[in-house]
């Protein structure tokens, strides 16, 4: 039996995603100011460094000699969680 490493798994989701996303870019493109439209590509934010950072989602390190900066920032919509939902199935059905 083949067995898929988390590796993978994320990678393939990952990717998904990011067709998603740009589908998503395209539908907004290509559709007319609708509600079709505002369901598809209204953003859910997802900030990581802003849960304990500043105001800019960036968490800051400052040690005097070197200054570090760190933070992740993610959007998602409608067509990322179709993305995604495709590279599961995918990779589930390729095994």
């Amino acid at each position: 039996m083949n067995k898929r490493t988390v590796s993978l798994i994320v990678l393939g989701v990952f990717v998904g995603a990011v067709i998603g996303g740009v589908l998503g870019e395209l539908f907004g493109w290509m559709l007319p100011e609708s509600v079709v439209k505002e369901f598809f590509l209204t953003p859910l934010f997802f900030d990581l460094g802003g849960l304990v950072g500043n105001e800019a989602g960036v968490i800051i390190l400052d040690l005097k000699i070197i200054t570090l900066k760190f933070g992740l920032a993610m959007k998602f919509n409608f067509t990322s969680v179709i993305g995604i939902a495709a590279a599961y199935y995918i990779l589930r059905y390729f095994r």
